[in-house]
């Protein structure tokens, strides 16, 4: 009750700044008319007086005018829900909107501001595909004021990049927009720089791109061998068996060796003792990443194989993660586990976060249909306030409350006794399963019972148009991972939209969850396919208490139920139970990602200390200042200033990149520090700031004997690698504590 003042301050304040959006809004709608009489070219020059001062001079009359401008070059008149949601962007806000309440042209217009007032603005997408197409629906909008529009994707060269980069509003997905900050840290030259500065981030999927995948890191990797997982490490794990040789903990996050499966690895490999000081730091650390890459990581769940290479699946989307890779380590050992040729890392020469990618930017705002669920994430780190943007419509869909079940197998024959009964009506059902296996053993189920089934996942997304575009027609029954719960927009009646009326006459779609996730965002996004623009739908999950989210949330914890004599369960203390469950698993993601943080934030700070330096050798001639105070004797070359440059971006570069191996190494073995009763994080600090101490010294001091040489870099053997790739490391989905990928290596001296 003491802090009753705090929330009723934090709501006051939420309800005016709604309440001023909504009376500006209107205020707004009553000015167009008014502009409608202007030419175009006078409209787009009210736009320019009103944003000269590089702030909105009259808020009220600017969303008038970019309502104006969107009717005439796109013929989209915005709702006024819409104008709102521009307006809470425009301020720096991540607004939560409902699926089919036009979040591309919110976007496109708030984008326009920011470009009016001086701000060159990237649009962060999740994919290529949606960058160049906003682009090009947006581009005659953004031009109506004479501003550049452009998209970043896969395909572009560097002087194309260049030319995109140099636009007004940029388009482009995350991943392509992070590798390009990385290959511009590893230029000679200013000028071969494809980024141009943007001062604002506006961030489509907000949630996933600034919360679910935050800490994912971006790679950049030179061509020189990296280390791979031996073969006969992978041999003698293959053949352990679990409760003799190893255990699995309850929420199957971790894989122990048993004394006796540590007995039998130490046997076959011919060793003493795998906890020996020679064996703890290498050999120890590779028996556990095969460890966990046979027990724990199952293929069509956490991976395909397709094309003879090991494929991730993303499993916030349901989709292949295009150009992601674990860490080498586990990488190497799941290929070598599925028998493939065992890929190389190559040495990482440069990393950044998303995270870390996006506090780059001045200002970040963003869009999604689930922000509220992920505020206090949004506002701890990155302190950003979610606005929520009612529907233009109300809502018609009606949520059922859970089915829960005793067992998994009882749950099951729920589900698709429920779908068969939907179908019958004429219905279209859209169900969101977990994985590839999940929904490809549902959809056989279907199948055997005569229903067609249209198969969306991670193998076969390159349907994925075609599948949607589908899924809201008559009859229709599509079976499909998170690939449809989030960016998706399902229309009754097909593509067309031919029969709607009548679908919606049914009840519009209906979405079946055949679990919860362990975040609530996921849930509601699924949910979210249903109910677009005022139509009807239906929302239905289905549990059981054997699901993932319940026995890890609910975890040391007994609850006793009866069951009906399906196994269906219909008690409202289950039902709060299974809430509670899923709230400890959110939580656990909350601690993970923070945890995780604090082993990135202090590379991220002494990654900025490098960036600074490397822009001072770099626009500047200290490289030559230095290098000549300390060797006199070098007479200057034709290109001195060039040369130095060259000499010192050098060794700067390779000092960073074996910084960031020995604290990737660090990292792996950093929980054994806990035997001594030492604190994991705290030495890993101290061991990066030592690190880095001297690392600047170091690349001098080389430099300097590089220089006396004489030469070139390629007459020395110095040469920078001749090819480079990206990709992107997925931490391993199932270390409990988010901290490493072999993090429960700390537990085998319990």
């Amino acid at each position: 009750m003491a802090f009753d003042w705090f929330w009723k301050a934090m709501g006051a304040r939420q309800s005016r700044n709604q309440k001023r959006s909504v009376a500006i809004v209107d205020d707004a709608t009553s000015r167009i008319d008014a502009l409608a009489s202007l030419d175009d070219a006078a409209v787009a020059a009210r736009a320019r007086t009103l944003t000269a001062g590089g702030e909105l001079a009259d808020p009220a009359e600017f969303l008038a005018v970019l309502a104006v401008a969107s009717q005439r070059s796109l013929g989209l008149t915005p709702f006024p829900v819409q104008s709102q949601a521009v307006l809470r962007l425009l301020e720096g806000d991540v607004i939560q909107m409902a699926t089919g309440e036009g979040k591309t042209l919110v976007g496109a217009m708030a984008a326009t501001g920011f470009g009016l007032m001086g701000r060159r603005v990237h649009v962060i997408t999740v994919n290529d595909y949606l960058a160049a197409r906003d682009a090009e629906w947006m581009r005659p909008l953004v031009e109506f004021f004479g501003l550049t529009v452009a998209a970043i994707t896969e395909k572009l060269d560097a002087q194309q990049r260049r030319v995109a980069y140099a636009s007004d509003v940029v388009y482009g997905p995350v991943n392509e927009i992070g590798f390009d900050v990385l290959r511009d840290q590893q230029i000679t030259r200013r000028a071969d720089a494809v980024q141009a500065p943007a001062d604002v981030a506006l961030v489509d999927e907000a949630d996933s791109v600034l919360v679910d995948e935050a800490l994912v890191p971006l790679v950049l990797a030179g061509n020189q061998p990296g280390v791979e997982s031996t073969g006969q490490i992978t041999d003698v794990v293959r053949h352990l068996r679990e409760r003799e040789h190893y255990t699995i903990d309850d929420d199957r996050r971790n894989v122990f060796l048993t004394d006796a499966g540590a007995t039998r690895v130490e046997g076959a490999l011919g060793i003493g003792s795998l906890y020996d000081d020679e064996h703890i730091g290498t050999t120890l650390v590779k028996v556990n990443l095969a460890l966990h890459a046979k027990a724990l990581l199952i293929r069509d769940i956490h991976y395909l194989v397709a094309d003879g290479k090991v494929a991730l699946i993303d499993a916030s989307r349901g989709r292949v993660a295009d150009l992601q890779r674990w860490p080498d380590g586990l990488q190497a050992a799941v290929e070598a586990k599925e028998g493939l040729d065992v890929t190389e890392g190559g040495r990482i020469l440069d990393t950044i976060t998303l995270q870390a990618l996006m506090r780059r930017y001045p200002m970040v705002c963003g869009m999604t249909g689930t922000a509220v669920e992920a505020t206090e994430q949004l506002r701890q780190f990155y302190d950003l306030h979610v606005s929520v943007i009612d529907r233009n419509k109300e809502l018609r869909r009606f949520d059922e409350a859970d089915r829960i079940y005793a067992t998994a197998a009882e749950k099951n024959r729920a589900i698709v006794d429920e779908i068969a009964r939907l179908h019958a009506t004429g219905q279209p059902v859209l169900v969101g399963t977990h994985d590839v296996a999940e929904s490809e053993a549902l959809a056989e189920a279907l199948t055997d019972l005569g229903i067609e089934v249209n198969v969306l996942n991670a193998k076969n997304d390159a349907e994925e148009a075609r599948i949607i575009a589908e899924a809201g027609d008559l009859g229709r029954v599509t079976v499909s991972t998170q690939m449809a719960g989030r960016g998706t927009d399902i229309r009754l009646g097909g593509a067309d939209q031919s029969d709607h009326d009548a679908v919606a006459e049914l009840g519009g779609l209906a979405v079946i969850g055949t679990s919860r996730h362990r975040t609530a965002r996921l849930d509601n996004q699924l949910r979210g396919r249903a109910g677009r623009q005022g139509d009807p739908g239906l929302s239905l999950f289905f549990v059981s208490l054997q699901d993932d989210v319940v026995t890890s949330g609910g975890a040391g914890e007994n609850v006793t139920a009866r069951p009906e004599p399906d196994g269906s369960i219909n008690s409202d203390r289950i039902r709060d139970w299974v809430g509670h469950c899923q709230r400890v698993t959110e939580g656990q993601l909350l601690e993970i990602h923070a945890q995780t943080w604090k082993y990135n934030q202090l590379l991220a700070d002494q990654r900025d200390i490098i960036e600074e330096r490397r822009a001072r050798l770099l626009d500047t001639d200290q490289a030559w200042v230095e290098l000549s105070e300390r060797a006199p004797e070098v007479e200057p070359a034709e290109d001195h200033i060039q040369q130095a440059r060259d000499i010192m971006l050098f060794h700067l570069d390779d000092e960073w990149a074996e910084h960031l191996a020995v604290m990737d190494d660090v990292r792996e073995s950093i929980h054994l520090r806990a035997i001594a009763r030492e604190t994991p994080i705290d030495e890993y600090h101290r061991i990066a700031v030592r690190e880095f101490k001297d690392l600047a010294q170091r690349a001098v001091d080389k430099a300097v004997e590089t220089f006396r040489a004489g030469g070139t870099l390629d007459d020395l053997g110095l040469a920078r690698p001749s090819a480079t790739w990206t990709y992107m490391v997925s931490d391993n989905p199932l270390a409990g504590s988010g901290n490493s990928v072999v993090s429960g290596i700390g537990n085998l001296f319990r």
